[in-house]
């Protein structure tokens, strides 16, 4: 058994209408679970490095939490500053490893436990766990998987530290990849690439930033495709036109091969799937407009 002494995360941000303060998920979650939550704008100064001092932590374990800790912060558990991230290091070390991974087309990647050191992502490895990715695997079902394994190897690797049997080992020096952060820009369609490309986009940016692409100047958000086998029925169509509309999908021309869309949403309306968009929505004859 192990026992959580302290919560630390992000301060509350503003958010909604007219921005009022929110707590964060982590917040309310250890709130609900009667942790004492702790959230400092950083890990600098005197306060916070004694409060951390205070707490006689054999561990601290840091998933996702936005700031690269000091050296002062990473000295303070006797057991050191573990790392949960998700993608099998050192490939996809830095922000955003779900999502790179997809807009890549990996076809696996998984959990690794670290040691945190002053560089990003570059510690010792103490424990990795393999997932393929699945063929319609979007960044929600896939973080909610790795989470699941994330928190199962945790448990798993502070039970090794507490008995000594959990060695450090190196990240290999090659096949070093970095997942920069996600730019909402990055979400806008170009239908001119192939239709896989697009794809990976659709996938890798839901639940944000969504892809997206216009319709008569309007955003149009695409939530859910899937891939239409061998090269579109029309070749000469230009990229983004819609080569048909029916109830089990919208089928859009790429630079090769056609997009399915089955899930979409106009600005300001709520996401339908495409048997009840074309209900509201006269498509014969439009073009999707490029980024």
């Amino acid at each position: 058994m192990h026992r959580i002494c302290a919560v630390f995360t992000q301060p509350d941000r503003p958010a909604g209408r007219g921005q009022p303060l929110h707590a964060g998920p982590v917040k309310v979650r250890a709130a609900e679970l009667g942790l004492d939550v702790y959230q400092p704008a950083g890990f600098k100064s005197p306060e916070v490095l004694e409060l951390l001092r205070g707490l006689n932590l054999d561990a601290l374990v840091v998933v996702a939490y936005g700031l690269i800790l000091p050296a002062g912060a990473l000295a303070v558990p006797q057991l050191g500053c573990i790392n949960i991230h998700a993608s099998l290091l050192p490939r996809w070390r830095g922000a955003a490893p779900i999502q790179r991974a997809l807009l890549a087309g990996d076809t696996k990647t998984g959990v690794t436990i670290m040691r945190m050191e002053a560089g990003l992502d570059t510690g010792p490895m103490l424990a990795t766990r393999q997932l393929e990715i699945g063929a319609r695997d979007t960044t929600k079902n896939l973080h909610d998987k790795l989470a699941a394994l994330g928190a199962e190897l945790i448990v798993d690797t502070l039970d090794g530290l507490r008995c000594g049997r959990m060695p450090d080992v190196p990240q290999p020096p090659d096949g070093v990849t970095y997942a920069e952060k996600i730019r909402k820009a990055e979400a806008l369609i170009d239908w001119g690439v192939d239709a896989e490309r697009v794809f990976r986009q659709v996938r890798a940016f839901n639940p944000w930033p969504i892809a997206e692409t216009r319709l008569k100047g309007a955003q149009l958000r695409i939530w859910d495709a899937e891939l239409r086998g061998g090269v579109h029925a029309d070749a000469a169509a230009a990229p983004g036109t819609v080569l048909a509309a029916a109830d089990d999908g919208i089928d859009v021309a790429c630079g090769s091969g056609t997009l399915r869309i089955l899930r979409l949403q106009l600005a300001g309306r709520k996401p339908l799937m495409a048997r009840e968009f074309i209900k509201a929505q006269q498509l014969d004859g439009a073009r999707f407009a490029q980024a």
